[in-house]
């Protein structure tokens, strides 16, 4: 079977939980919003495929990326096409977000990315989803995206957003998990039951594998970004790997050190039983 995922996770060897905290499930309404934040290369995707496998669930990825693009001016592979895919009006999509599923399914997962949120996007909205943060360490990220783009700076990463994003839902007494990538790789399963049960939904085996090829809901930048996840069929395990980076990316790497630590130190592990 062919294993793979978007991204790699870090490089600190933790040990897998023997145990998760307590889920406490709040879910409300008709429709489960759970939106999962996470900065580039990171195993989002392969996220959004677990999630997708389910029967009763919708997946939207990375829905303010043509709103992002548009503000920004940034140039992105893909840049003119993924605007003239998307919304670009991030009130419209934030709208959508807090909705029903277009398809009717009870769960809705959005993969989201936090340096997506700049400064002309409102974030007053975010509170009313489940969220999640889905973090990884920054060498590994900038390692990966150096790979698919020529140049990356602190606001690339998206772990300083992430830090930002989780003290704001914090303050206003959002339940706010986090999730290192190197601890999910180690135990999918176990991170899965818990999520599932978090939000008062059945865990099911079919999130664990899934086929392989492209999907329909895949941002149209895929080509430039998917190649392993579209060849993969569930996680791959976790294991170190030898980086090296150049000084200006190791600058990069250490300005975002601190908000990665930061969160890090308040992921999901047995010890916050």
């Amino acid at each position: 079977m062919s294993t793979c995922a978007e991204g790699r996770a870090g490089d600190e060897a933790h040990a897998a939980p023997d145990d998760l905290p307590p889920a406490h499930a709040t879910s409300t309404g008709t429709t489960t919003h759970l939106s999962m934040w996470s900065g580039p290369r990171n195993i989002s995707t392969a996220m959004m495929r677990a999630w997708e496998n389910r029967p009763d669930c919708f997946v939207v990825d990375e829905p303010l990326y043509a709103a992002y693009l548009q503000a920004t001016r940034l140039d992105h592979p893909g840049r003119d096409e993924i605007i003239a895919a998307g919304e670009t009006d991030w009130r419209a999509v934030a709208d959508w977000l807090l909705g029903a599923t277009p398809d009717g399914s009870p769960i809705f997962f959005s993969k989201m990315m936090t340096h997506h949120l700049i400064p002309q996007v409102g974030r007053e909205w975010i509170a009313s989803l489940r969220n999640v943060l889905l973090i990884r360490d920054p060498r590994e990220v900038v390692a990966s995206y150096v790979r698919s783009r020529a140049s990356c700076e602190p606001a690339d990463v998206g772990v300083l957003q992430q830090a930002e994003l989780y003290d704001e839902l914090v303050e206003d007494g959002v339940d706010v998990p986090i999730i290192d990538a190197a601890d999910f790789l180690r135990d999918p399963r176990r991170y899965l039951t818990w999520l599932c049960e978090w939000l008062d939904v059945t865990m099911t085996e079919s999130m664990l594998s899934w086929p392989i090829g492209p999907r329909a809901s895949d941002g149209v930048w895929a080509p430039h970004w998917y190649a392993a996840v579209v060849a993969s069929t569930g996680f791959e395990p976790w294991r170190p790997r030898e980086i090296l980076l150049d000084a200006h990316d190791e600058e990069v790497v250490e300005e975002c050190r601190g908000a990665y630590e930061r969160l890090h130190g308040r992921r999901l592990t047995a010890a916050d039983r």
